[in-house]
């Protein structure tokens, strides 16, 4: 799978391993990035790779649920009779792309909560499942804030990580000048099926947790909460509220995931440290005092992934 996407994406190796990483865990991801930087290009050529279904919505303000879940037709049949009849929204694929998510009005946003959640939606009196695999990869743009509505706290909790897409290096940024004015485009191949990722997951699934490491793993989420008594003094001074029980098990299936793809069979304190960051960074609040200082959520997350010490061994008595 990275063999193929990097013949279009040049660089972006933390990115594509978080983006694995959440395909095989049945995550979501929140993609933040200014113009330019490939996110759209990124997702659709993951679709290209995979042989699943795959839709993008462009989020604007006049986006209305319906356009996304689908709506009920009223058909009048040979015989003069009406029925209702429910033409479903691009939202009934494996792989959404949900393009500018913070562009349209929150009324609009939440037609994805129940469907990021519950795999489902909800039209009329009637619910319908959506197909399996199902991911939403969002995108949005962090520098513009005109004409944008914030994805509010709830929704935010949904997306398993927050994907930061940075520039690329100099020698990245020359090989991608290099291969994107050249007249021939580099055509890439199916890996895998819808199939073939439900197994994965499946098998991503059984790595072994150790105590050890869920231990670890509920010590860094609950030092995130300046009232918890375990918090450092610095996040009951900066942080508004911390990260809820969701964040530990995304962890925890993230170190899963990074623990199968290395071939390993079962997860490091490592794994937990590698995916701190894009797991934990937008389900932490920081207050008008770190703003003002110039601290944000990241470097807490940071911090506390350094400070943060692991839990003793208890060691064996004959």
């Amino acid at each position: 799978m990275k063999e193929e996407l990097q013949k279009i994406i040049i660089g972006q190796n933390e990115v594509i391993e978080q983006l694995f990483a959440a395909i095989f865990t049945r995550g979501h991801c929140l993609l933040e990035g200014v113009p330019g930087l490939a996110k759209t290009l990124m997702v659709s050529t993951l679709a290209k790779i995979l042989d699943v279904g795959f839709k993008r919505v462009q989020f604007t303000p006049d986006l209305m649920p319906s356009d996304i879940t689908g709506t009920n037709v009223l058909e009048e049949d040979d015989s003069g009779r009406r029925n209702f009849r429910f033409v479903e929204g691009p939202i009934f694929t494996n792989i959404l792309l949900a393009d500018e998510i913070n562009r349209t009005p929150p009324k609009t946003q939440a037609a994805l909560l129940q469907a990021m959640q519950e795999r489902e939606v909800s039209v009329g009196q009637e619910t319908y499942t959506l197909p399996d695999p199902f991911f939403t990869i969002a995108t949005q743009n962090p520098i513009e804030q005109e004409g944008t509505y914030p994805l509010p706290e709830a929704q935010l909790d949904r997306f398993m990580f927050n994907i930061k897409v940075g520039y690329p290096s100099s020698s990245e940024e020359e090989q991608i000048l290099m291969a994107t004015t050249r007249s021939e485009k580099p055509e890439v191949r199916k890996v895998l099926s819808g199939r073939a990722i439900v197994n994965i997951q499946k098998l991503v699934g059984s790595v072994a947790v150790s105590e050890y490491i869920v231990k670890y793993v509920a010590r860094l989420v609950r030092a995130t909460r300046p009232k918890d008594p375990q918090a450092p003094p610095y996040v009951a001074e900066l942080v508004d509220w911390g990260a809820g029980p969701r964040a530990g098990q995304f962890l925890i299936q993230g170190g899963k995931a990074l623990a199968a793809m290395d071939g390993r069979f079962s997860v490091s304190i490592d794994d937990v440290r590698r995916i701190a960051v894009p797991v934990l960074r937008h389900r932490i609040a920081t207050n008008f005092q770190a703003q003002a200082d110039g601290i944000t959520s990241e470097n807490i997350v940071e911090r506390l992934v350094k400070e943060i010490p692991e839990p003793d061994i208890p060691k064996l008595v004959r």
